[in-house]
Formats: C-alpha cells, structure tokens, sequence
C-alpha cells in the first residue's frame, strides 16, 4: 500500500510541476487560467496523498498532527481547484 502512495505521490508531483511550468510559459490568457487551475487540483491531490502516507504508518503523535493538517490544507486546495477549473472550462468552450 505505501508503494501504491508514494507512486502517486511522485505522479501528482510531475503533474503539478508540468501544469505551473506550462501557466509560467502562456502570456495572460483564458489558457493560462487553465493551467493554473490544474496545478492547484494537482497540489491538493499530492498534499492528499501525502498526508495520507503519514497517517498509514505514523511514526509518532507529529506525524499524524501533521498529516490532519495537511488533509485540511489538501482538501481546500483541491475543492478551490476543481472549482474553478470548471469555472474557466465552461468559457473555454465554444457557445
């Protein structure tokens, strides 16, 4: 099971990694908004994953102090994130 995680982990990672390189790359525009959006669900998926890897095999009482917190900070990240991409797909979409 904490193979499974740190995989994910490692994948969320690169996602959010290539979804901000790509927003710093675009000028100002709807796509930028876009690839924003998306490395922020991705920064609350890997914070998620994360999290939940400390509190599988916690190591101590921080560890699973930490990973409560961190579940917080995830779950806004992603809800914020999975918001407002839908927000900024539905302008992209032709009318």
């Amino acid at each position: 099971m904490d193979k499974l995680l740190i995989i994910l982990i490692v994948l969320t990672g690169v996602f959010f990694l290539y979804n901000r390189i790509q927003a710093w790359r675009k000028p100002d525009s709807l796509i930028k908004k876009i690839y924003e959006t998306r490395s922020r669900l991705f920064l609350g998926l890997f914070l998620l994953v994360f999290s939940l890897n400390l509190l599988i095999i916690p190591r101590g009482i921080i560890d699973i102090i930490i990973g409560l917190v961190l579940i917080v900070f995830a779950l806004a990240n992603t809800i914020y994130g999975y918001k407002a991409y839908k927000h900024y797909i539905a302008q992209a979409e032709p009318s």
